[in-house]
């Protein structure tokens, strides 16, 4: 394996959404800045895959521009009941659609660009001791820094090591997602839920569909695999069978992912900055889980500069605006993240909803403005 430095500002552990944009931040200032990502770019994720136009004026302030490489522009709106009732509406602010396997290789490539070091390679431990971490990979190097970004996703070895409190409750959901050609709207991202949960579809670049579904592990399991599921279970919304039944599978097999947890998480946990869905997770539903990752790299990346310039005064300084402020941004959505899932998975609640909704239409916009933000200010 290739020498690298051994000494750094900051290190960012994973090397998602949140995780890249951290390094894309950092290193335009100056800091010397290193992520460690298990996988090599580029890799498909089990994603939604969609992201609100709020982004935009940061994706710009770091010189990025996803149209570049292929996104394209939504701005509707569907959602369908278990019943395949059907609402639509406006997008307020519109957003974008790219697969994570672009969008992440290409902030990749602009993090190398910029002077970050990214290093394929797993991180087994974090200490922290006298104001510095030692962080030790898998590949038996170890690495210092002054800020640590625990940016590693949905859930880690390093959450057990850290026994953080959500790894001790349920994680009862699992994710499936799937790239497929046929004939869907280019303007347009549909929530469909089926029985024990729901699925997001909308276009992506090379004119591909992405559908990605999550259901509750227990409703799975009954049957014998995806195949049987989907044909039991989702192909019940007429919606979705139409999709499903009139498209061709671009992937030779599902992508899937386990042990998916909403529970509430610390933004900082051992004195690591938490970004990302690492500090918490809004429901798929809300289809917004790609933009707070996003923002998230904003906020930390905006306090850690303070930090190294002597704007904020100490660690502990630093960890209490980021708590304060990633609460003051994500906690209500989340909240209403949550609150809103709850309601559409029960099935005669959803349906009383939606009748509510097509008889008052303009009451989706608003619901959708609270699990999204303002356009970014920069």
């Amino acid at each position: 394996m290739k020498e690298i430095h051994k000494n750094f500002d900051v290190i960012i552990i994973g090397g998602g959404l949140a995780g890249l944009c951290n390094a894309i931040h950092l290193s335009k200032f100056g800091k010397k800045v290193l992520l460690i990502e298990r996988n090599e770019y580029p890799k498909h994720k089990v994603c939604g895959e969609y992201i609100s136009n709020e982004v935009l004026p940061y994706l710009q302030f770091l010189d990025f521009n996803p149209f570049h490489f292929g996104a394209v522009k939504i701005n509707r709106f569907q959602l369908s009941t278990t019943k395949s009732n059907l609402i639509s509406a406006k997008l307020p602010l519109g957003g974008f659609g790219i697969s994570r396997y672009t969008l992440d290789f290409e902030l990749s490539k602009k993090a190398i660009k910029n002077g970050a070091t990214i290093l394929e390679d797993i991180v087994v431990n974090v200490d922290y001791s006298k104001d510095s971490f030692l962080i030790e990979t898998k590949e038996h190097q170890n690495f210092t820094s002054k800020i640590a970004i625990g940016a590693f996703g949905k859930r880690s070895l390093l959450d057990v090591k850290m026994n953080r409190d959500f790894i001790q409750k349920k994680a009862p959901y699992l994710g499936v997602k799937i790239h497929v050609k046929g004939d869907f709207p280019e303007d347009l991202v549909a929530l469909h839920n089926f029985k024990g949960g729901y699925c997001g579809v909308s276009k992506v670049e090379n004119n591909a569909i992405n559908l990605c579904y999550i259901t509750n592990l227990s409703s799975f399991k009954k049957y014998k695999n995806i195949d049987d599921f989907q044909e039991k279970v989702i192909l019940k919304n007429q919606f979705l069978k139409e999709i499903f039944k009139n498209s061709e599978a671009i992937f030779e097999k599902p992508l899937t992912i386990s042990q998916i947890s909403f529970e509430t998480k610390k933004p900082v946990e051992n004195h690591i900055i938490m970004c990302g869905d690492s500090a918490g997770m809004i429901h798929p539903l809300c289809g917004n889980g790609m933009s707070m990752a996003i923002q998230a790299a904003q906020l930390s990346s905006l306090l850690i500069l303070n930090y190294f310039n002597g704007e904020v005064e100490s660690r502990n300084e630093l960890e209490k605006q980021y708590i304060r402020q990633w609460n003051k941004k994500f906690s209500f959505r989340l909240k209403a993240g949550h609150f809103i899932a709850m309601l559409f998975r029960k099935d005669k609640i959803a349906s009383v909803l939606l009748l509510i909704l097509k008889k008052i239409p303009f009451l989706l916009p608003i619901i959708i403005k609270q699990t999204h933000g303002k356009p970014m200010e920069i």
